[in-house]
């Protein structure tokens, strides 16, 4: 469904995008993840045909979707902060949208305005934070493009309606499905809705992953420091603390079987780590550290 080959990108003189390669041909829900400015948003936006690259190929749906006529009728890019007109109400966001998506259902979209407490007559720019997300992923969701870009769509959305949003996102994914990228920092609540999960990282694409390998990566090892050295030589530390005779580590390996065993074996603490702590630590190359 897309194919991007080594894009280079830069505004000015600043690379923002180096060698970027990723490929995805399944109707998956995508979980994208990174840093602010390593390049997350510039992805979104050459792959919704709004920038060009530099050099490199991108392909979505078998044409490049730059400048293009057709990538509105296959593709949905909803912004962090859409630009909505200033004299818009809701009803129009909903009405344009319909515009520029073949496959736009206007009643789904209306039912969901009733979900998510929107007024139809009431003018965009007066929504609240929260309620102008919900209307951006309404609009989204209701697209039914074979691709569809979600930016941080639970933004300003309290816990309550982040629940409705998952379970509309789930129910609309499972009668149509489609390839859907889910950027969002909330990545501990989005990872039970992704089936994969792609991390960005200094312009370039570091992990892309079925999010169940994803739930695997990386351990935390405690114990005595002496005993800690020893087991940890030539694997890449993450994260260090030390406490007197005491040490913590975070370790880039797998939870697995064969970790539980070394660890009981030498009387070593295990747990695994968060997929967030995991993500910071794994983008923060300062620390990493092989002993």
């Amino acid at each position: 469904m897309i194919e991007i080959n080594q894009v280079h990108f830069s505004y000015d003189t600043t690379k923002i995008l180096d060698d970027f390669n990723l490929s995805e041909r399944e109707k998956i829900i995508v979980g994208l993840w990174g840093r602010n400015g390593t390049g997350k948003t510039t992805f979104m936006k050459l792959l919704a045909g709004h920038l060009k690259p530099d050099q490199g190929e991108i392909n979505i749906m078998g044409f490049n979707p730059y400048n293009h006529h057709q990538t509105s009728n296959h593709l949905c890019y909803m912004q962090e902060e859409h630009p909505f007109s200033v004299i818009w109400k809701v009803k129009d966001a909903l009405r344009f949208g319909s515009y520029y998506n073949p496959n736009f259902d206007m009643d789904f979209a209306k039912g969901l305005l009733t979900v998510f407490n929107l007024d139809e007559s009431k003018t965009v720019t007066k929504l609240s934070k929260g309620m102008k997300s919900a209307l951006q992923f309404i609009i989204g969701i209701a697209s039914n493009a074979e691709i569809t870009i979600l930016d941080e769509p639970t933004n300003g959305l309290d816990a309550g309606m982040r629940k409705k949003f998952y379970k509309v996102l789930m129910e609309s994914y499972e009668e149509n499905p489609r390839l859907i990228f889910l950027s969002s920092h909330h990545i501990e609540e989005i990872q039970t809705l992704c089936d994969a999960l792609v991390v960005i990282h200094d312009g370039r694409v570091v992990l892309h992953e079925t999010m169940e390998t994803m739930r695997e990566k990386g351990i935390w090892l405690s114990g005595e420091k002496t005993f800690l050295l020893n087991i940890i030589q030539s694997h890449t530390v993450l994260e260090q603390q030390e406490m007197g005779t005491k040490m913590k580590v975070m370790l880039d390996e797998p939870y697995t079987d064969e970790w539980k065993h070394i660890a009981q074996t030498n009387g070593i603490s295990i747990e695994p780590a968060s997929l967030h702590d995991y993500l910071l630590n794994r983008t923060e190359e300062r620390n990493e550290v092989s002993i």
